[in-house]
Protein backbone atom coordinates (compact mmCIF):
# COMPACT_ATOMS: atom_id res chain seq x y z
CA UNK A 1 0.00 0.00 0.00
CA UNK A 2 1.47 3.40 -1.31
CA UNK A 3 2.60 5.74 1.35
CA UNK A 4 1.45 9.16 1.50
CA UNK A 5 -2.22 9.07 0.32
CA UNK A 6 -5.52 10.44 1.81
CA UNK A 7 -7.62 8.68 4.18
CA UNK A 8 -11.33 8.65 3.46
CA UNK A 9 -12.26 6.81 6.66
CA UNK A 10 -15.49 5.08 6.94
CA UNK A 11 -16.56 3.68 10.34
CA UNK A 12 -18.31 0.97 10.00
CA UNK A 13 -18.63 -2.32 7.50
CA UNK A 14 -22.45 -3.48 7.54
CA UNK A 15 -24.79 -2.61 4.70
CA UNK A 16 -23.92 1.36 4.32
CA UNK A 17 -20.60 1.26 5.02
CA UNK A 18 -19.69 -1.01 2.18
CA UNK A 19 -22.16 0.77 0.27
CA UNK A 20 -20.31 3.57 0.67
CA UNK A 21 -16.93 2.29 0.54
CA UNK A 22 -18.26 0.63 -3.16
CA UNK A 23 -19.21 3.94 -4.08
CA UNK A 24 -15.86 5.65 -3.44
CA UNK A 25 -13.56 3.41 -4.31
CA UNK A 26 -14.63 3.19 -8.13
CA UNK A 27 -14.35 6.91 -8.14
CA UNK A 28 -11.70 8.39 -5.75
CA UNK A 29 -8.45 9.58 -7.41
CA UNK A 30 -5.37 7.93 -7.27
CA UNK A 31 -3.90 10.63 -4.55
CA UNK A 32 -6.80 8.69 -2.13
CA UNK A 33 -7.43 5.90 -0.38
CA UNK A 34 -10.69 4.11 1.49
CA UNK A 35 -9.72 3.03 5.32
CA UNK A 36 -13.07 0.58 6.34
CA UNK A 37 -12.77 0.81 10.08
CA UNK A 38 -14.53 -1.80 11.40
CA UNK A 39 -14.08 -4.26 14.97
CA UNK A 40 -16.02 -7.22 13.65
CA UNK A 41 -13.95 -9.96 11.69
CA UNK A 42 -17.08 -11.07 9.38
CA UNK A 43 -19.51 -8.98 7.79
CA UNK A 44 -22.97 -9.45 9.71
CA UNK A 45 -26.18 -10.12 7.53
CA UNK A 46 -28.37 -8.87 10.15
CA UNK A 47 -31.45 -9.67 7.98
CA UNK A 48 -30.89 -13.59 8.24
CA UNK A 49 -30.72 -13.19 12.02
CA UNK A 50 -33.85 -13.76 13.23
CA UNK A 51 -34.14 -16.82 10.48
CA UNK A 52 -30.88 -18.44 11.80
CA UNK A 53 -31.70 -18.00 15.43
CA UNK A 54 -34.40 -20.44 15.06
CA UNK A 55 -33.47 -22.29 12.24
CA UNK A 56 -30.43 -24.65 13.04
CA UNK A 57 -27.70 -25.35 9.99
CA UNK A 58 -27.43 -22.04 8.55
CA UNK A 59 -26.00 -19.93 10.77
CA UNK A 60 -22.48 -20.07 9.84
CA UNK A 61 -23.62 -18.25 6.72
CA UNK A 62 -24.63 -15.00 8.56
CA UNK A 63 -20.72 -14.02 8.90
CA UNK A 64 -19.55 -13.15 5.42
CA UNK A 65 -15.31 -12.31 5.44
CA UNK A 66 -14.68 -9.19 4.26
CA UNK A 67 -11.82 -10.21 1.81
CA UNK A 68 -14.13 -9.25 -0.73
CA UNK A 69 -14.61 -5.45 0.58
CA UNK A 70 -12.75 -3.44 -2.54
CA UNK A 71 -13.19 -6.18 -5.18
CA UNK A 72 -14.88 -4.16 -7.07
CA UNK A 73 -11.84 -1.32 -6.62
CA UNK A 74 -9.98 -0.62 -9.60
CA UNK A 75 -7.10 -1.33 -7.33
CA UNK A 76 -8.01 -3.16 -4.36
CA UNK A 77 -4.62 -2.92 -3.03
CA UNK A 78 -5.00 0.67 -1.99
CA UNK A 79 -7.43 0.50 0.49
CA UNK A 80 -7.60 -1.10 3.28
CA UNK A 81 -9.67 -2.53 6.35
CA UNK A 82 -9.04 -1.90 9.12
CA UNK A 83 -9.83 -4.58 11.87
CA UNK A 84 -10.26 -1.89 15.18
CA UNK A 85 -13.46 -0.09 17.24
CA UNK A 86 -12.99 4.04 16.84
CA UNK A 87 -13.05 4.96 20.35
CA UNK A 88 -12.93 8.97 19.74
CA UNK A 89 -12.80 11.56 17.38
CA UNK A 90 -11.07 14.54 16.62
CA UNK A 91 -11.27 16.98 13.59
CA UNK A 92 -8.95 15.34 12.03
CA UNK A 93 -8.10 12.10 13.29
CA UNK A 94 -9.86 8.72 14.05
CA UNK A 95 -8.67 7.20 17.83
CA UNK A 96 -8.53 3.27 17.77
CA UNK A 97 -8.37 0.91 20.45
CA UNK A 98 -6.08 -0.98 18.58
CA UNK A 99 -2.88 0.01 16.91
CA UNK A 100 -2.74 0.14 13.20
CA UNK A 101 0.41 0.38 11.82
CA UNK A 102 2.02 1.34 14.90
CA UNK A 103 -0.38 4.16 15.96
CA UNK A 104 -3.91 4.22 17.22
CA UNK A 105 -4.49 7.13 15.83
CA UNK A 106 -5.74 7.14 12.22
CA UNK A 107 -5.26 10.84 10.17
CA UNK A 108 -8.49 11.47 7.45
CA UNK A 109 -9.46 14.05 5.01
CA UNK A 110 -12.97 13.02 5.12
CA UNK A 111 -14.87 10.92 7.37
CA UNK A 112 -18.14 9.34 6.70
CA UNK A 113 -19.97 7.56 9.64
CA UNK A 114 -22.17 4.70 9.31
CA UNK A 115 -21.81 2.90 12.31
CA UNK A 116 -25.71 2.53 12.55
CA UNK A 117 -27.62 0.95 15.82
CA UNK A 118 -27.93 -1.63 18.00
CA UNK A 119 -30.96 -4.22 18.99
CA UNK A 120 -31.37 -6.26 21.45
CA UNK A 121 -29.92 -10.26 20.68
CA UNK A 122 -30.62 -11.88 18.15
CA UNK A 123 -31.20 -8.87 15.98
CA UNK A 124 -28.00 -8.01 16.68
CA UNK A 125 -24.70 -9.63 17.98
CA UNK A 126 -22.31 -9.15 20.80
CA UNK A 127 -19.63 -10.88 19.62
CA UNK A 128 -16.57 -9.66 16.97
CA UNK A 129 -15.45 -12.87 15.89
CA UNK A 130 -17.07 -15.45 14.17
CA UNK A 131 -17.05 -18.56 16.08
CA UNK A 132 -18.28 -17.44 19.09
CA UNK A 133 -21.06 -15.72 17.28
CA UNK A 134 -21.98 -19.33 15.53
CA UNK A 135 -21.93 -20.69 19.42
CA UNK A 136 -24.12 -17.95 20.65
CA UNK A 137 -26.94 -19.08 17.57
CA UNK A 138 -26.83 -22.60 18.01
CA UNK A 139 -26.99 -22.37 21.78
CA UNK A 140 -30.15 -19.99 21.07
CA UNK A 141 -31.39 -22.39 18.76
CA UNK A 142 -31.24 -25.39 21.43
CA UNK A 143 -33.25 -22.69 24.03
CA UNK A 144 -36.05 -21.72 21.42
CA UNK A 145 -36.03 -26.07 20.42
CA UNK A 146 -36.84 -26.50 24.61
CA UNK A 147 -39.06 -23.89 24.67
CA UNK A 148 -43.11 -24.48 25.05
CA UNK A 149 -44.52 -21.05 25.16
CA UNK A 150 -42.85 -17.76 23.75
CA UNK A 151 -43.25 -14.77 24.16
CA UNK A 152 -41.88 -12.14 21.68
CA UNK A 153 -42.27 -8.76 22.83
CA UNK A 154 -42.09 -5.99 19.90
CA UNK A 155 -43.64 -6.00 17.23
CA UNK A 156 -41.33 -4.37 14.14
CA UNK A 157 -39.93 -6.22 11.54
CA UNK A 158 -37.75 -8.58 13.97
CA UNK A 159 -40.85 -9.67 16.12
CA UNK A 160 -42.80 -10.18 13.50
CA UNK A 161 -40.36 -12.44 10.83
CA UNK A 162 -39.33 -14.37 14.55
CA UNK A 163 -42.73 -15.05 15.18
CA UNK A 164 -44.24 -16.16 11.29
CA UNK A 165 -40.50 -18.44 11.65
CA UNK A 166 -41.63 -19.56 15.15
CA UNK A 167 -45.03 -21.06 13.65
CA UNK A 168 -43.88 -22.71 10.54
CA UNK A 169 -40.74 -24.30 12.14
CA UNK A 170 -42.38 -25.44 15.43
CA UNK A 171 -45.83 -25.46 14.68
CA UNK A 172 -46.81 -27.01 18.07
CA UNK A 173 -45.51 -23.81 20.27
CA UNK A 174 -47.23 -21.29 21.72
CA UNK A 175 -46.28 -17.70 20.29
CA UNK A 176 -47.32 -14.45 21.18
CA UNK A 177 -46.37 -11.48 20.50
CA UNK A 178 -46.76 -8.15 22.42
CA UNK A 179 -47.02 -4.80 20.92
CA UNK A 180 -47.02 -1.59 22.72
CA UNK A 181 -48.80 0.30 19.66
CA UNK A 182 -52.32 -0.63 18.60
CA UNK A 183 -51.05 -1.58 15.37
CA UNK A 184 -47.95 -3.52 14.37
CA UNK A 185 -45.57 -2.12 12.08
CA UNK A 186 -47.37 1.47 12.76
CA UNK A 187 -44.56 3.10 10.56
CA UNK A 188 -46.83 1.87 7.71
CA UNK A 189 -50.01 2.45 6.00
CA UNK A 190 -52.50 0.32 8.11
CA UNK A 191 -52.72 -2.12 5.08
CA UNK A 192 -49.37 -3.19 6.66
CA UNK A 193 -50.77 -3.86 9.83
CA UNK A 194 -54.06 -6.18 8.54
CA UNK A 195 -51.76 -8.42 6.27
CA UNK A 196 -50.08 -9.06 9.33
CA UNK A 197 -53.16 -9.72 11.62
CA UNK A 198 -54.20 -12.30 9.22
CA UNK A 199 -51.42 -13.87 8.76
CA UNK A 200 -50.66 -14.22 12.47
CA UNK A 201 -54.46 -15.72 12.72
CA UNK A 202 -53.38 -18.20 9.36
CA UNK A 203 -50.61 -19.37 11.60
CA UNK A 204 -51.82 -19.48 14.82
CA UNK A 205 -49.70 -16.48 16.57
CA UNK A 206 -51.33 -14.63 19.33
CA UNK A 207 -51.50 -11.02 19.33
CA UNK A 208 -51.34 -8.53 22.33
CA UNK A 209 -51.38 -5.09 21.54
CA UNK A 210 -51.47 -1.75 22.59
CA UNK A 211 -50.02 -2.37 26.40
CA UNK A 212 -46.50 -3.12 27.15
CA UNK A 213 -44.37 -5.90 28.75
CA UNK A 214 -42.88 -5.20 32.65
CA UNK A 215 -39.63 -6.27 32.31
CA UNK A 216 -38.51 -7.66 35.82
CA UNK A 217 -35.70 -6.00 37.46
CA UNK A 218 -32.94 -8.74 36.99
CA UNK A 219 -34.59 -9.13 33.21
CA UNK A 220 -36.43 -12.28 32.18
CA UNK A 221 -35.09 -15.28 33.42
CA UNK A 222 -35.42 -17.56 30.47
CA UNK A 223 -33.63 -20.35 32.17
CA UNK A 224 -36.46 -22.93 30.92
CA UNK A 225 -38.65 -22.99 33.67
CA UNK A 226 -42.46 -21.88 33.65
CA UNK A 227 -43.20 -18.23 34.77
CA UNK A 228 -45.81 -15.47 33.68
CA UNK A 229 -45.02 -12.35 31.90
CA UNK A 230 -46.70 -9.34 33.52
CA UNK A 231 -48.47 -6.72 31.05
CA UNK A 232 -48.90 -2.70 32.11
CA UNK A 233 -52.53 -3.62 31.64
CA UNK A 234 -52.46 -6.60 34.23
CA UNK A 235 -52.73 -9.33 32.53
CA UNK A 236 -50.45 -11.78 32.69
CA UNK A 237 -49.07 -14.23 29.80
CA UNK A 238 -47.55 -17.85 30.73
CA UNK A 239 -44.24 -18.77 29.47
CA UNK A 240 -40.63 -19.94 29.32
CA UNK A 241 -38.78 -17.44 26.98
CA UNK A 242 -39.07 -14.12 26.35
CA UNK A 243 -37.34 -12.61 23.20
CA UNK A 244 -37.08 -9.10 23.55
CA UNK A 245 -37.38 -7.48 20.17
CA UNK A 246 -37.26 -3.80 20.60
CA UNK A 247 -35.63 -0.51 20.95
CA UNK A 248 -32.74 0.40 18.14
CA UNK A 249 -29.93 2.16 20.52
CA UNK A 250 -27.78 4.72 18.02
CA UNK A 251 -23.73 3.51 17.90
CA UNK A 252 -22.73 7.22 18.55
CA UNK A 253 -20.17 6.54 21.46
CA UNK A 254 -17.21 7.73 19.64
CA UNK A 255 -18.49 11.46 19.52
CA UNK A 256 -18.75 11.92 23.10
CA UNK A 257 -15.22 14.07 23.08
CA UNK A 258 -15.67 16.05 19.62
CA UNK A 259 -16.57 19.16 20.33
CA UNK A 260 -19.73 20.98 18.54
CA UNK A 261 -19.65 24.38 17.89
CA UNK A 262 -21.19 26.93 20.36
CA UNK A 263 -24.94 26.75 20.16
CA UNK A 264 -24.85 23.47 18.67
CA UNK A 265 -25.12 19.68 19.22
CA UNK A 266 -23.57 16.90 17.32
CA UNK A 267 -26.61 14.51 17.83
CA UNK A 268 -30.75 14.65 18.22
CA UNK A 269 -31.07 15.35 21.83
CA UNK A 270 -34.41 13.45 21.08
CA UNK A 271 -33.30 10.05 19.62
CA UNK A 272 -29.45 10.26 19.68
CA UNK A 273 -28.60 10.25 15.96
CA UNK A 274 -26.01 12.42 14.15
CA UNK A 275 -27.16 15.98 12.95
CA UNK A 276 -27.39 16.13 9.24
CA UNK A 277 -27.72 18.41 6.23
CA UNK A 278 -29.34 17.12 3.32
CA UNK A 279 -26.18 16.69 1.44
CA UNK A 280 -25.33 14.15 4.92
CA UNK A 281 -22.53 15.99 5.81
CA UNK A 282 -22.07 17.07 10.14
CA UNK A 283 -25.07 19.84 10.75
CA UNK A 284 -22.36 21.98 12.72
CA UNK A 285 -20.66 23.75 10.33
CA UNK A 286 -17.39 23.11 12.52
CA UNK A 287 -16.66 20.09 10.72
CA UNK A 288 -17.80 20.09 6.68
CA UNK A 289 -15.53 16.58 6.25
CA UNK A 290 -17.63 14.90 8.26
CA UNK A 291 -20.28 12.65 6.77
CA UNK A 292 -23.16 10.41 8.58
CA UNK A 293 -25.37 8.07 6.67
CA UNK A 294 -27.57 5.30 7.09
CA UNK A 295 -29.07 4.05 10.49
CA UNK A 296 -27.42 7.05 12.61
CA UNK A 297 -27.78 9.74 10.38
CA UNK A 298 -30.69 11.95 11.52
CA UNK A 299 -31.96 12.15 7.69
CA UNK A 300 -35.53 12.02 7.55
CA UNK A 301 -35.37 9.08 5.60
CA UNK A 302 -37.00 5.53 6.34
CA UNK A 303 -34.12 3.94 8.44
CA UNK A 304 -33.30 0.52 6.02
CA UNK A 305 -30.61 -0.26 3.76
CA UNK A 306 -32.33 0.52 0.56
CA UNK A 307 -32.55 4.44 1.61
CA UNK A 308 -29.00 3.94 2.89
CA UNK A 309 -28.04 2.80 -0.29
CA UNK A 310 -28.93 5.92 -2.15
CA UNK A 311 -27.56 8.08 0.90
CA UNK A 312 -24.06 5.99 0.25
CA UNK A 313 -24.41 7.71 -3.08
CA UNK A 314 -24.47 11.11 -2.07
CA UNK A 315 -22.23 10.53 0.83
CA UNK A 316 -19.72 9.72 -2.53
CA UNK A 317 -20.32 12.23 -5.14
CA UNK A 318 -20.04 15.08 -2.47
CA UNK A 319 -16.83 14.39 -1.03
CA UNK A 320 -15.45 13.03 -5.17
CA UNK A 321 -16.79 17.23 -5.59
CA UNK A 322 -15.02 18.54 -2.49
CA UNK A 323 -11.53 16.46 -3.32
CA UNK A 324 -12.16 18.56 -6.86
CA UNK A 325 -12.51 21.59 -5.28
CA UNK A 326 -16.00 22.00 -5.69
CA UNK A 327 -18.98 22.30 -2.89
CA UNK A 328 -21.32 19.20 -2.25
CA UNK A 329 -24.70 19.79 -3.95
CA UNK A 330 -26.33 16.61 -3.97
CA UNK A 331 -28.80 16.05 -1.69
CA UNK A 332 -30.70 13.30 -0.26
CA UNK A 333 -34.09 12.45 -1.77
CA UNK A 334 -36.45 11.14 1.15
CA UNK A 335 -38.56 8.33 0.04
CA UNK A 336 -42.31 6.82 1.56
CA UNK A 337 -40.78 4.14 4.09
CA UNK A 338 -40.78 0.51 2.34
CA UNK A 339 -39.78 -3.04 3.35
CA UNK A 340 -39.72 -6.45 1.89
CA UNK A 341 -40.42 -8.56 4.97
CA UNK A 342 -40.52 -12.48 5.53
CA UNK A 343 -43.74 -13.89 6.92
CA UNK A 344 -42.31 -17.37 7.45
CA UNK A 345 -40.28 -19.84 5.40
CA UNK A 346 -41.91 -18.87 2.14
CA UNK A 347 -43.88 -16.02 2.44
CA UNK A 348 -42.80 -12.71 2.18
CA UNK A 349 -44.13 -9.63 0.75
CA UNK A 350 -42.42 -6.14 -0.56
CA UNK A 351 -44.37 -3.17 0.77
CA UNK A 352 -44.07 0.72 0.29
CA UNK A 353 -46.23 3.44 2.06
CA UNK A 354 -47.99 5.76 -0.20
CA UNK A 355 -46.01 8.60 -1.94
CA UNK A 356 -48.73 11.19 -0.80
CA UNK A 357 -46.34 14.14 -1.71
CA UNK A 358 -47.55 12.91 -5.05
CA UNK A 359 -51.08 12.30 -4.74
CA UNK A 360 -50.70 8.75 -3.83
CA UNK A 361 -53.17 7.06 -1.23
CA UNK A 362 -52.67 3.32 -0.95
CA UNK A 363 -49.62 1.59 -0.52
CA UNK A 364 -47.29 -0.94 -3.20
CA UNK A 365 -48.18 -4.34 -1.89
CA UNK A 366 -46.18 -7.42 -3.81
CA UNK A 367 -47.14 -10.61 -1.46
CA UNK A 368 -44.83 -13.41 -2.86
CA UNK A 369 -44.14 -17.27 -1.85
CA UNK A 370 -40.80 -17.39 -3.20
CA UNK A 371 -38.66 -17.58 0.28
CA UNK A 372 -35.70 -19.48 1.05
CA UNK A 373 -34.96 -21.17 3.97
CA UNK A 374 -31.23 -19.91 3.82
CA UNK A 375 -32.99 -16.80 2.54
CA UNK A 376 -30.78 -16.43 -0.64
CA UNK A 377 -27.19 -16.35 1.57
CA UNK A 378 -25.72 -17.13 -1.56
CA UNK A 379 -26.52 -14.39 -3.26
CA UNK A 380 -25.37 -12.44 -0.48
CA UNK A 381 -21.85 -13.37 0.03
CA UNK A 382 -21.62 -13.10 -4.27
CA UNK A 383 -22.65 -9.37 -3.42
CA UNK A 384 -19.81 -9.04 -0.73
CA UNK A 385 -17.28 -9.73 -3.38
CA UNK A 386 -16.90 -13.54 -1.87
CA UNK A 387 -17.80 -16.37 -4.04
CA UNK A 388 -18.69 -19.78 -2.71
CA UNK A 389 -17.57 -22.95 -4.60
CA UNK A 390 -18.18 -25.24 -2.01
CA UNK A 391 -20.19 -25.37 0.97
CA UNK A 392 -17.19 -25.43 3.19
CA UNK A 393 -16.15 -22.06 1.75
CA UNK A 394 -19.53 -20.63 4.09
CA UNK A 395 -17.00 -21.39 7.21
CA UNK A 396 -13.96 -18.72 5.93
Amino acid sequence: MAAGLKNVVVLGGSYVGLGAVKELTAALPKSHRVLLVEPHSHFHHLFAFPRFAILPSHEHKAFIPYSGAFASAPDPSQHAVIRARAISLTKDHVVLDRDWQGSNKVPFEFIVVTTGTRLPAPGSMEHDEKPPSINYFKTYQEGIKNAKAIVIVGGGAVGVQMATDLREIYPEKNVTLVHSRDRVMPLYHPKMDQIIRDRFKELGVNLITGTRAVVPPGGFPNNGTDFELELKDGRKVPTDLVITATGQIPNNQFLSTLEPSPDSTLTSPVNGFINVLPTLQFKDPKYPNFFAAGDIADSGAHKAARPGMGQAKVVADNILAMIAGGQPTENINVTPPAIHLSLGLTKNMIFRNPDTKNGATEPFVNMKDDGEADMGITRVWERRGVKVNRSEDYHL
